[in-house]
């Protein structure tokens, strides 16, 4: 009687460990394969948004060369400059289908990327328009079409797109990244637990956890190793960036030294012109009469106009390859002379000038004095026909953090606001472009560049030139520069 109940005893027991070695091995493999799917889930999560960032960065990529490759064409007339943008339009087709087939796992992050492919269309169809229009020898018509700023737009929006679709994928990753520490913290913790739980159990279960573990750092290695093709990628692609980027700077001095030696070269002509026209009004004018008389004087204002267009594009051109070396300069004494140079146009007009007292910076002093003197004699000029002009220079400075490294540094700021005749705030960038006017010839002279110059000074020295107004109510120019400025030359 007691056999027989050892037995069943015996029977129930080792049934009870059977039961439990079971339920063991059966816990530990949906453990060992739930840790095993959670890791591969997240290294296809992982590779998934790496290769969504390499086909957007192959897609900017191309519209920026393709953007280029347009502003050398449309400058120079060069068509050399026209490879990229025919490879770029050549590509585009299989680059954005490559884009389209993309599969985020960020919610509303598709709509993001179709809402990007329809501006990438919009861009490069507005590139071929003016580029076909520059063939055609329309380049008026082209240089029309760019001036509307419908490019320069579709390129910020563009931008803007592309940092907000890239930031998104970039969070998703480090949300990956923080999952998969977690997993890997979990799955050590698991591991453990059935350690010691297998300890007391069979051989057999010590053997397939250490299995199961081996195809764990099998998995993590796997991980590791295509974590770092991916980081190795993103520095080749890093450098590619970069060689652009230093293309992209030797191409814009290309295009300085061509505008520089045009300017140049156009001045000769100007003044034969002009010589001959003199000697022919000197001479001539009786037996020319009346009409001949006046188209000989308004040949001589072309010929004025143009030599002072060439002079001003050659000033433009020269901001960056003919600045000197940046010095201690005391502002006072450059506002000093720009008060006696417009000594004459200040009596004339009756303005008023209230200057602060103003910083020593480091700068370059004759691109100081002309960026001042264009911002005063502006002033002077664009004033209401029935009040004086009042101008008032005011300095302060301003602690600013840089966007990309945190740092905070502190800025000169510089605030000119006249009583003039001012715009409309929809023309506040308008002003800082090369030959743009608000205002007809015949109501203000000059060339349209002295704004476009002074941005370009100010851009050199590593600040920053903005501009509000009211019509009526006067402008007021702010410029921001850095204090500690350790370049000679920027740019």
């Amino acid at each position: 009687m007691q056999v027989k109940l050892f037995a069943k005893n015996s029977r129930a027991f080792w049934a009870l460990v059977s039961f439990i070695v079971l339920v063991i091995i059966c816990a530990n493999a949906f453990l060992a394969v739930k840790t095993t799917k959670d890791l591969a889930n997240v290294q296809k999560s992982l590779t998934n948004t790496g290769n969504i960032l390499l086909v957007l960065d192959d897609l900017h990529l191309m519209i920026l060369s393709a953007e280029s490759s347009q502003r050398g064409f449309l400058l120079t007339g060069v068509k050399e400059y026209l490879a990229p943008y025919t490879r770029a339009v050549k590509d585009l087709s299989d680059q954005i289908d490559s884009v389209q087939t993309l599969d985020t796992e960020i919610t509303g992050q598709q709509g993001l990327i179709d809402e990007l492919i329809l501006l990438t269309r919009e861009k490069m169809d507005e590139l071929e328009k003016t580029v076909l229009l520059a063939l055609n020898d329309k380049e008026a018509a082209a240089m029309a079409i760019v001036n509307t700023g419908e490019g320069r737009d579709l390129a910020k929006e563009i931008r803007s797109k592309f940092s907000i679709i890239i930031n998104n994928e970039v969070a998703h990753r480090e949300r990956l990244y923080a999952k998969l520490e977690r997993v890997e913290q979990e799955s050590i913790l698991i591991f453990i637990a059935s350690a010691f739980t297998s300890a007391f159990l069979l051989l057999g279960m010590i053997a397939a956890v250490r299995l199961n573990m081996r195809n764990e750092e099998k998995y993590k290695a796997s991980l590791l190793k295509q974590n770092e093709e991916l980081a190795q990628k993103v520095e080749e692609r890093t450098q590619e960036l970069t060689l652009y980027s230093e293309e992209l700077a030797r191409s814009n001095r290309e295009l300085e030294d061509f505008a520089f030696v045009a300017s140049h070269d156009l001045q000769e002509p100007l003044r034969k012109i002009r010589a001959f026209g003199d000697r022919l009004h000197s001479n001539y004018a009786e037996q020319l009469g009346e009409k001949g008389a006046d188209y000989l004087v308004r040949m001589k204002n072309a010929a004025e106009r143009m030599s002072n267009l060439i002079s001003d594009l050659l000033a433009f051109s020269r901001v960056t390859t003919r600045g000197k070396e940046f010095i201690e300069v005391d502002l006072n004494d450059i506002l000093k002379e720009i008060l006696n140079d417009l000594e004459i146009a200040i009596e004339e007009s009756n303005a008023e000038i209230c200057i602060d007292e103003l910083p020593l910076v480091q700068a370059d002093p004759s691109q100081m004095h002309q960026v001042f003197l264009n911002l005063l004699s502006n002033a002077i000029k664009f004033r209401r026909a029935d009040t004086s002009p009042v101008v008032h220079i005011a300095y302060k400075t301003e602690d600013i953090e840089d966007g990309i490294t945190k740092d905070v540094a502190t800025w000169n700021v510089f605030i000119i606001k006249d009583n003039g005749i001012g715009f409309e705030q929809e023309f506040a960038e308008k002003i800082f472009v090369p030959f743009q006017r608000l205002h007809g010839r015949s109501d203000y002279k000059g060339t349209g560049i002295g704004l476009a110059v002074c941005r370009r000074i100010v851009e050199r020295h590593g600040g920053t030139i903005s501009a509000q107004s009211e019509v009526g109510s006067g402008t007021v120019f702010t410029i921001k520069m850095p204090q500690d400025v350790t370049l000679n030359q920027v740019g």
